[in-house]
């Protein structure tokens, strides 16, 4: 059997304590002028929580997901993948798919040499290290064939008890965003009354399946719905962004380059892109 090896060295800790800076690009499908309040508070947070010497732009689409569906997912799809050739162009150590459906995430890890994150397959992962049966909130009930779908693709399957929708849409979520503490305390009240029966069906981990329900709950230190811990998939997704930037500088760890993830070729690249350009971006 062939395989490769290369001697990097190892080094001295001089050179190990040195801080490195990391830029983490973060693909949100929300759009940034019609969710100001929302864009702006996910900023602060990702940016407040990342490790000393990272920085997260967060970088909306518009027109957003706003016709929840399959179409919608794999137009927004396509505009996130542009810009994660952009942003490993621009120099980004890592992009973050900060939708939890990670739409065009495989398409992405073949394109780029940078970590490629997906929100919902990094907390999925995360969380059934936390129990053994999963329960997913999600914003809305067209995408829970997605997420079981979701699941049977990352190998858990069996371990997703059950998928229910809040029924909202994200500017339902600009009064809490905005600092409406009632807003906020209702949201709350209302995810968690989603989220009880799934525990009462044995999910025995909570995951809000979504980024802005994710956020909204990230204001809960510790929180629980009866004996189920509710996993925080922002803090998830960027956690995990940023120790894949580490473990490839430290190891040279990326992705296999074999039939799951084989690397695009510059022609694909570049037909992408140029179909992109002859529709106008």
């Amino acid at each position: 059997m062939k395989y490769s090896y290369r001697q990097s060295g190892y080094r001295s800790s001089n050179t190990r304590s040195r801080k490195r800076t990391m830029r983490i690009f973060w693909q949100s499908f929300v759009d940034a002028s019609v969710n100001a309040p929302y864009m702006a508070l996910l900023s602060e947070y990702l940016n407040n929580i990342a490790a000393q010497g990272t920085t997260v732009h967060v970088e909306g689409i518009s027109p957003p997901d706003r016709e929840f569906g399959r179409l919608a997912e794999l137009r927004c799809a396509v505009q996130a993948i542009d810009n994660g050739i952009a942003a490993e162009e621009q120099g980004f150590d890592a992009f973050v798919m900060g939708h939890f459906q990670d739409p065009g995430l495989y398409e992405l890890r073949a394109t780029l040499d940078i970590p490629v994150v997906g929100t919902g397959e990094a907390t999925l992962l995360a969380a059934s290290q936390l129990g053994r049966r999963l329960g997913l909130v999600t914003l809305d009930p067209v995408f829970e064939v997605w997420h079981y779908e979701q699941a049977e693709r990352y190998g858990l399957g069996d371990r997703v008890v059950h998928v229910t929708g809040l029924g909202c849409k994200p500017e339902d979520f600009v009064s809490a965003f905005a600092g409406d503490r009632a807003a906020h305390a209702r949201m709350i009240e209302d995810f968690v009354a989603c989220a009880l029966p799934l525990v009462e069906r044995g999910a025995d981990v909570v995951i809000p399946a979504g980024v802005l329900p994710g956020l909204l709950i990230g204001r809960e230190h510790g929180l629980k719905v009866g004996h189920a811990p509710v996993v925080n998939c922002a803090a998830v997704a960027l956690k995990s962004a940023e120790m894949w930037v580490q473990l490839r500088r430290l190891n040279g760890t990326e992705p296999s380059r074999g039939p799951s993830f084989k690397r695009a070729s510059a022609v694909a690249r570049n037909d992408f892109r140029a179909l992109l350009a002859r529709n106008g971006g």
